[in-house]
């Protein structure tokens, strides 16, 4: 006989049966979405996002201890410290470019990106080991040797590591790898630092692991050999870059004399009186909200083209700036600095990608490398 209960079982059995199916349908959306948003994406894309990633978290572990470490420990003034930095830096920019010409010539990519994580990870230990501020210029010029030495052979293995119109997406997955990896490096520092009081010497060395965490990743990647029949030379790749490329570079240079350093951000907001530890978290921010935007960034660009997302990158560029200008809110400037991620995020990976458009395949590490030397 039909009772009641009955009822209210076939009932419970016929919603759970509605609700399995409603869940299911939602898992395959899922699914379904995510292996379209990352379509196009192949294994050499993930692994060059993950030596971005690795190597971002040992160079930001001693962001926010080298200038203690210059000042407190090895009695450096302020002077110094800029002259490191600078040299350093400076050196970076110029070898980038030498090494995509390098690139180019030999047609290699990977040896050279190789060579190059391989001596920035050895460097770091060094800084540690220094005992005068010479020993610590020494190890930060050769780090940022390999810096140099890496960055256009790697964007080269970037943009060839997937088709034309996935290109975006995959500067974008590198752009979250290198941006994460500057959150997590300096939140590690004061963890290991400021939370356990690590001795500071003790954090430069460690930094060497996430360095040979990069070098494997770069070792697992499968380099493409370019099909060109004769090697090109040097004096010969500039006449072979489009009018459009030079004109694309003489807009980011310009835009480039109107940028100005992170570091000056930076020190505006320390001057508002913010917190050495609060100024680290603040700038770990900035990095995320560069990560979290990225990819999206990346496969718009390859959806509507990289001249919109560009602009709006320059918008929140000149946002950022007025508020830096005007505001006196010590909260509204922190909160702009991690707005201004975002630009970052979209300018790192529409900007390279839009580079690498305009060259031949066999001369992109030369046309992104060069670009990155104006930026």
């Amino acid at each position: 006989m039909f009772s009641i209960n009955n009822f209210h079982y076939i009932t419970v059995l016929f919603f759970k049966d509605r609700l399995i199916y409603k869940g299911d349908s939602k898992i395959f959306m899922l699914k379904k979405f995510s292996k379209k948003y990352f379509s196009g994406l192949t294994k050499n894309s993930v692994l060059l996002a993950f030596a971005s990633l690795f190597s971002d978290i040992s160079t930001e572990m001693l962001y926010p201890i080298l200038p203690i470490y210059l000042t407190q420990y090895l009695k450096a003034n302020g002077s110094i410290i800029g002259i490191i930095d600078g040299i350093a830096t400076a050196t970076q920019n110029i070898v980038q470019g030498f090494s995509g010409f390098l690139s180019d010539k030999w047609q290699r990519r990977k040896p050279i990106a190789l060579l190059g994580y391989i001596l920035s990870a050895i460097s770091k230990p060094f800084i540690g080991l220094a005992g005068t501020w010479p020993g610590v210029f020494a190890a930060r010029f050769s780090d940022r040797l390999g810096a140099g030495t890496r960055a256009a052979p790697r964007d080269a293995l970037i943009a060839s590591s997937v088709a034309a119109e996935h290109r975006g997406k995959a500067f974008g997955l590198e752009g979250i790898g290198d941006n994460l990896g500057a959150f997590l490096g300096p939140l590690l520092t004061i963890f290991l630092f400021f939370s356990l009081q690590l001795n500071i010497h003790y954090i430069f060395y460690l930094a060497i692991i996430p360095g040979f965490l990069a070098v494997l990743m770069i070792f697992l990647v499968k380099e493409k050999r370019i099909p060109v029949e004769s090697k090109l030379k040097i004096d010969i790749h500039i006449k072979q870059f489009p009018k459009t490329y030079w004109k694309y570079l003489i807009v980011v240079a310009l835009f480039g004399i109107g940028n100005s350093s992170n570091a000056f951000l930076i020190l505006q907001i320390k001057d508002k009186g913010l917190s050495l530890i609060n100024t680290v978290f603040v700038y770990a921010m900035f990095n995320l909200a560069a990560a979290i935007i990225s990819y999206p960034a990346g496969s718009l660009s390859d959806k509507f083209g990289r001249k919109p997302v560009l602009l709006i990158s320059f918008i929140i560029f000149l946002i950022s700036y007025t508020g830096f200008a005007f505001s006196l809110n010590i909260f509204l400037i922190g909160v702009l600095f991690v707005f201004y991620g975002f630009f970052q995020g979209i300018f790192r990976a529409a900007g390279k990608s839009y580079a690498a458009d305009f060259v031949p395949l066999h001369l992109r590490a030369s046309g992104v490398g060069l670009y990155s030397t104006i930026v």
